[in-house]
């Protein structure tokens, strides 16, 4: 199997000139000239701040903090870090009172629920706010998490706009060398932080840059199995991918995306919503 993707690789300047000139585009023709975010201290929220930034300056960018009692500290100062260098304004709201008065209830939900009830909490945040600030919520997922699923409906998977749709989560890091997000965000281990110790790649049981590659021939190039077996992809990783593109259909009823490439969610993979169920 190939152990670079150089087709993986994007032109940064167009990209960037591309995708904010789209961001302002779709933000200011729904009558909007502010835009906000959760900040997580994670890569994905970073480069959709950098975007925002580049594209409306750090006066019309707010960015908002939501941690819970056990968010990890150092994703704060990641959080933060972004904050400082690009210079937007920020909100700092602790979840935890709301999330344990509702699991009060219960006490054995499962770290499932308990993420996915986090991350609807943070989103409904969002939304209250953007009508404070007469703000549009701009998203974070990119494209290998929506392929996949991996995101929250109405959580973390929501938004007016998202730049970040038609990115790989390889081209994500490339993305975010470009623009300056500090290195501390970009080396880290991706995780959604919502248990102690708990990474993305761990709970997938692959790697980003082995599934963005998958991805790129399976999705993008529409390469079947036969032809994915003889540029050495494992069968059994291809059959849980697929799998998984397939179960998390009706995830991918999407805001705008900004399109980039041949096969955009939402614009060009169009299937049903309840496709194999």
């Amino acid at each position: 199997m190939l152990t670079q993707a150089p087709y993986l690789r994007v032109n940064e300047k167009l990209t960037v000139d591309l995708l904010t000139r789209a961001l302002r585009e779709e933000v200011e023709k729904a009558g909007f000239d502010r835009v906000i975010l959760g900040l997580s201290g994670g890569i994905d929220s970073a480069l959709s701040l950098y975007l925002c930034v580049e594209a409306f300056g750090k006066d019309r960018v707010t960015a908002v903090r939501m941690p819970y009692k056990s968010s990890s500290p150092s994703s704060l100062a990641d959080a933060q870090a972004a904050i400082d260098d690009t210079g937007v304004a920020s909100l700092t709201i602790d979840i935890t009172p709301q999330i344990d008065a509702y699991f009060e209830r219960f006490p054995d939900a499962t770290p499932l629920r308990r993420g996915n009830k986090m991350a609807r909490e943070r989103m409904t945040i969002l939304y209250d706010l953007s009508a404070q600030y007469n703000a549009l919520v701009i998203g974070t997922s990119n494209k290998t998490e929506l392929l996949l699923g991996y995101g929250t409906q109405y959580g973390d998977m929501a938004s007016a706009v998202n730049p970040l749709g038609d990115l790989y989560k390889t081209q994500v890091r490339q993305l975010s060398a470009y623009l300056g997000v500090p290195e501390q965000i970009i080396t880290k281990p991706p995780s959604a932080d919502l248990w102690q110790d708990q990474t993305d790649e761990g709970e997938l049981g692959f790697s980003y840059f082995d599934v963005d590659r998958l991805l790129y021939y399976l999705i993008d190039c529409r390469y079947t199995r036969e032809q994915l077996s003889e540029l050495g992809f494992p069968s059994d990783l291809v059959e849980r991918v697929t799998r998984r593109i397939v179960r998390n259909q009706y995830k991918r009823r999407l805001p705008v995306i900004l399109k980039l490439g041949d096969r955009t969610i939402g614009v060009d993979f169009r299937y049903l919503r309840d496709w194999g169920l």
